[in-house]
C-alpha cells in the first residue's frame, strides 16, 4: 500500500503533530475530533497546540490538500487512535475515550483495515478494543476470532514522543508494535517504517503495552528518588544542585533534577495503571508515585515561610495585601501543556491563602479553569517581578533565565526549579545545543518535501550547520561572560594577586555589585544572543566550569550575609592554594 489514507482519531498533542508529519510525506490524512473548534482551526490552516516547527508542517499539510479534519470518522486503510486515558475517581484507569474511538470507527470498517491504537493505555486494553470493535461488527472478523485470517488487524504502538521535540522524536525514536496477530505485526511495521528512522521492535500487545508503562515509571521513580533527595538537603542545609552536580560525577550515575512536583500526560498517570493492575505486588513504583505527588505540598510549606516573612517584615499589610508571583504553570519548561501540572496546583492553593496571584506562563494566553479565580491573574513578567513581594518559580522556562539577574535581586525567591543555580547556566547551553538540533532536523524533514525547491532548503541547512561549526562560537562565550557569575569572578581573581588588592577586595566587590544592578535596571536586563548566534554552545559549557565562573558564582551566593563572605574568601584561598 503506497499511499494509504490514514484516519486519526483524536487531534491532541499526539494525533496533531502525527497527522502533520504524515501529510507531510504525501499521505492523505484525515482527522477526527469530537471538538468542532479544534476541527474548524484544523481545517483553517491553524494548529491549537504550540510545538516547535509544527505551524511549518501543518500549514503545508492542509495547503497542499493532504490533511483535512471532520467531527466523524469516514472510510481509511489505516486507523490511528490517539486519545487521552486519563485517570478516574480512586485513581482508576478512564478507558471511555478509547470505548468512544470504538464506536466511532466500527460503523466504517472494512476488509483489511489495520487498527493502531497508540493511546498509553493498561495491560489487556487492546484486547478490549478489539471486542468493542467487534461487536456491532458480526459481519466482519477480528484477530481474536481469526487470528492471522482476521478481516480486521489490531495493534498497540504507544507513542514516545517528548512536547517541545515531538516532529524530532516521532522519526527518530524507537517504536515497539505489539500485534495481536503475525499479520497485524507485520502491517503496523510496514506503516511506521515510511516515517520511523528509529528501530521497530515487534511483540505481543500486552507487553507492548506494559512497555510503554514501564519507561514512564521509570522516569518516575527517578524523579522521586530526585524530589526527596531534595526535601532531605533542604532538611540538612545543603545545596541539592551542588549535590547533584557532584554525585554525577560518577561514572555510573545520573541523578535527574528536582522540581515542583511531576506533571504530563504520562508520567503522572501512568504508574497508576500498573497499580490497578497488579496492586499486591506493586511497592516501589506507588512509594515513588507517592512520593511525587506530595512535593507540591511540600513546596506550598515552602511559599508560606516566605508569605509569614513578607507580613512580618510588614506589618501594616494583611495576607490580602501580599502579592505572589508564581512563575510558570506549565508541566515542563518551554511547552504550553498545562494537563496535570503541578504548578497549577500550586498557584491555586496560594490564591486560597486569601493572597494575590500574579501567574507568569508566557506560552498561553488564557489561565485554565482551575485557576479563574478572582485574586488570581495572568501578568507579563515584568509586572510581576515589581509588584510581587514573593516569588516562586515553578518552572524553568527558558525565557525566565534571561533575566536571571533581576530574579537574584527579589527579596524572596522560592526557587524549586534549579534556574538560579550554578549549574543553571550550563544547561541553559545546553539547551540551545538542542534546539539547533532540531532546527537542523526540521530542514532535513523539509528536504523530503516537493512543496520546495531543494537547493533552497539546502541553502538554508548548510547555513545552520556552518554556524555550528564554530563561526559564531564566540556567541555563548560572550553570552557567559556578561553574566554576574563570570564579572565577580574576575574581580575576585585580579585583587586578589596583591595585599592592597585584598585589602579593598571587599569594597570593591559591592561597589561594583551595586554598579552592575544599576546597569541592569537601566538596561532591562542580560538580552540572550539569538538563536543563530550559536554554535553548539560547547564553549560556554566549558567557560563555566572555569575557576573564575565557579568564584564568581560562589559571591552572589554569599553576599548577603557574613557568614557568606568567610564562605567566600575561604573559597578564594582554596582557589589560590590550588593554583599554586
Amino acid at each position: 500500500m503506497m499511499h494509504p489514507t490514514v484516519s486519526i482519531i483524536g487531534l491532541g498533542y499526539i494525533g496533531l503533530p502525527t497527522a502533520a508529519l504524515l501529510a507531510s510525506r504525501k499521505m492523505r490524512v484525515i482527522g477526527v475530533d469530537v471538538n468542532e473548534h479544534v476541527v474548524n482551526a484544523v481545517n483553517g490552516g491553524n494548529a491549537h497546540i504550540a510545538e516547535p516547527g509544527l505551524d511549518e508542517f501543518f500549514k503545508s499539510a492542509v495547503g497542499d490538500g493532504y490533511l483535512r479534519a471532520v467531527t466523524k470518522p469516514e472510510p481509511a486503510d489505516i486507523f490511528l487512535i490517539t486519545v487521552p486515558t486519563p485517570l478516574a475517581s480512586g485513581r482508576k484507569p478512564d478507558l471511555s475515550h478509547i470505548r468512544a474511538a470504538a464506536d466511532s470507527i466500527a460503523p466504517v470498517l472494512t476488509k483489511d483495515n489495520l487498527v493502531i491504537l497508540e493511546s498509553t493505555s493498561p495491560v489487556g486494553t487492546t484486547a478490549k478494543l478489539a471486542e468493542w470493535l467487534a461487536n456491532p461488527r458480526p459481519d466482519l472478523n477480528f484477530p481474536q476470532q481469526a487470528g492471522e485470517a482476521a478481516d480486521i488487524h489490531i495493534a498497540y504502538c504507544p507513542e514516545r514522543i517528548l512536547p517541545g521535540r515531538m516532529l524530532h522524536e516521532l522519526v527518530a525514536n524507537d517504536r515497539v508494535v505489539g500485534g495481536m496477530s503475525g499479520k497485524a505485526s507485520r502491517m503496523a511495521v510496514d506503516f511506521y517504517r515510511t516515517f520511523v528512522e528509529g528501530d521497530i521492535a515487534i511483540t505481543d500487545a500486552a507487553t507492548a503495552e506494559l512497555c510503554k508503562l514501564s519507561e514512564n515509571s521509570f522516569r518516575d521513580v527517578n524523579i522521586a528518588f530526585a524530589n526527596e533527595l531534595s526535601m532531605i538537603c533542604d532538611r540538612l542545609g545543603i545545596d541539592v544542585w551542588e549535590l547533584i552536580r557532584l554525585a554525577n560525577r560518577h561514572p555510573r550515575v545520573n541523578i535527574l533534577q528536582p522540581g515542583s512536583g511531576v506533571g504530563g500526560h504520562c508520567i503522572a498517570v501512568d504508574p497508576w495503571f500498573i497499580v490497578d493492575s497488579a496492586p499486591e505486588e506493586v511497592r516501589l513504583i506507588k512509594a515513588a508515585r507517592e512520593v511525587n505527588d506530595c512535593k507540591p505540598e511540600w513546596v506550598l510549606e515552602k511559599i508560606k515561610a516566605a508569605i509569614a516573612d513578607a507580613l512580618s517584615a510588614m506589618p501594616h499589610k494583611s495576607m490580602a495585601e501580599i502579592t505572589v508571583a508564581c512563575l510558570g504553570l506549565a508541566f515542563k519548561p518551554d511547552v504550553d501543556d498545562l494537563r496535570e501540572s503541578p504548578a497549577v496546583g500550586i498557584a491555586r492553593s496560594v490564591a486560597q491563602l486569601g493572597c494575590r496571584v500574579l501567574a507568569v506562563e508566557p506560552h498561553i494566553d488564557a489561565l485554565p479553569a482551575m485557576l479563574q479565580l478572582p485574586n488570581i491573574s495572568l501578568t507579563p513578567f515584568g509586572e510581576a517581578l515589581e509588584h510581587s513581594q514573593v516569588l516562586c518559580i515553578l518552572v524553568a522556562h527558558s525565557i525566565f533565565a534571561r533575566y536571571a539577574p533581576e530574579l537574584y535581586q527579589h527579596e524572596r525567591v522560592v526557587d524549586v526549579t534549579g534556574l538560579l543555580s550554578s549549574n543553571a547556566d550550563t544547561e541553559y547551553c545546553t539547551h540551545l545545543n538542542e534546539a539547533l538540533e532540531q532546527k537542523i532536523f526540521r530542514l532535513e524533514v523539509q528536504l523530503n518535501s516537493a512543496k520546495y525547491e531543494n537547493h533552497i532548503l539546502l541553502d538554508r541547512l548548510h547555513k545552520i550547520q556552518e554556524q555550528r561549526s564554530g563561526a559564531l562560537r564566540q556567541g555563548a562565550v560572550e553570552y557567559i561572560k556578561r553574566r554576574p557569575t563570570y564579572r565577580f569572578g574576575e574581580i575576585l581573581l585580579n585583587n586578589s594577586q596583591s595585599f592592597t588588592g585584598w585589602l579593598y577586595m571587599p569594597f570593591v566587590l559591592i561597589k561594583q555589585y551595586r554598579t552592575y544592578l544599576k546597569e541592569e535596571k537601566q538596561r532591562g536586563g542580560v538580552p540572550l544572543p539569538a538563536l543563530a548566534d550559536f554554535d553548539d554552545a560547547y564553549e560556554g559549557i566549558l567557560l563555566c566550569q572555569t575557576v573564575t565562573y565557579k568564584l564568581g558564582k560562589a559571591f552572589t551566593d554569599n553576599i548577603r550575609s557574613p557568614s557568606g563572605w568567610i564562605r567566600l574568601f575561604r573559597a578564594l584561598r582554596k582557589v589560590l592554594r590550588d593554583k599554586a
